[in-house]
């Protein structure tokens, strides 16, 4: 009498990896075709012969263009997304405000732009924000709004800064990391308005320290 054997956990696992595996090709391909067409040109068909997959395949995994430019946002911001909190926790418990914003306000711009993909989404972002305006609402959903919630609850324990509004005091920081950014790698202006790194940081965070700085004097 024969009986159902279940399969191994290593082919659940191959075929898990797998699944994956071509949920990140065709996310590549829709990068590589958004970026090269932009939103509107962009076609499931191009981005399917692009990533290598058939149409059915592309649409198995994702509904429609728009929630496969979702999904691509949340891939190319998950790993900032979680790191950025924690970095931020990690330093709070060790470090005086001054030290841990220039920590980490350090720590992204270096590291921003070895990330080409994230450079890419943003300068589609841009580029398509006046005709599709949902699609920059879910950058700043998903990047902006979550960095801004996040510092700001931050400033608001930092009583010895002083700080009038810590929610103004966070769009300041990140604002400003972000700008500053956006002008030196994203629109290709570091030539054309040059400012060193440890300048802006160090810049910036005298501004907004200078309330308690004035107070320790």
């Amino acid at each position: 009498m024969s009986h159902f054997e279940p399969p191994m956990p290593e082919k659940l696992l191959s075929a898990a990896e797998k699944k994956s595996e071509k949920a990140a090709a065709i996310l590549a391909g829709a990068l590589e075709v958004f970026s090269a067409q932009g939103y509107a040109a962009a076609s499931m068909e191009r981005i399917a012969k692009t990533a290598g997959v058939s149409k059915p395949t592309l649409y198995k995994y994702f509904e429609d263009k728009e929630g496969l430019f979702l999904a691509l946002v949340h891939q190319l911001t998950a790993l900032n997304r979680k790191r950025m909190p924690a970095l931020l926790v990690q330093s709070a418990s060790q470090m005086p405000p001054q030290q841990v914003l220039k920590k980490i306000a350090t720590f992204v711009i270096e590291d921003f732009p070895r990330d080409e993909a994230i450079i890419r989404l943003m300068r589609l972002i841009i580029g398509e924000s006046e005709r599709f305006p949902h699609l920059a609402q879910t950058f700043v959903r998903e990047i902006e709004k979550p960095m801004i919630e996040t510092f700001a609850a931050y400033f608001a324990k930092q009583t010895q800064l002083n700080l009038d509004d810590p929610m103004v005091a966070a769009r300041v920081f990140v604002g400003s990391v972000v700008h500053y950014l956006i002008i030196q790698q994203v629109l290709h202006g570091s030539e054309i308005l040059p400012l060193e790194r440890d300048r802006m940081v160090d810049g910036l965070i005298a501004v907004l320290t200078a309330k308690a700085d004035s107070e320790d004097c």
